[in-house]
């Protein structure tokens, strides 16, 4: 049975190439899929990385994979997640352990 692909973008962990993140160069990123705009993110942030501040243009959506940020003024962990609001400012993101996380958002 053949099954159509149109519409989509799969790709392999393995085989995707890490891309920088952010304008520090502490960190990377492996682009998982596109679809509409919307990208899907698998991030490695060496320890002392900390996004640039920004306003949310569209939703974001994130999963803490390993290690620990703080986002917003609040610890995270492995396990905990957020979704941030169309319209909402990013003004605080770190991390001093080092994180890997997956982030979903809209170009």
């Amino acid at each position: 049975m053949e099954i159509s692909l149109d519409g989509w973008d799969i790709q392999s962990g393995d085989a995707a190439e890490w891309v920088p993140w952010g304008t520090r160069g502490d960190a990377k990123a492996k682009i998982l899929g596109q679809a509409d705009g919307h990208v899907v993110a698998y991030v490695h942030a060496d320890a002392g990385y900390s996004g640039d501040a920004h306003e949310h243009a569209h939703p974001e959506f994130f999963y803490l994979l390993e290690g620990s940020v703080r986002n917003q003024g609040r610890q995270m962990v492995a396990g905990d997640g957020y979704a941030a609001a169309t319209g909402s400012t990013h003004a605080d993101f770190a991390t001093e352990t080092g994180a890997t996380y997956l982030i979903i958002f809209r170009l």
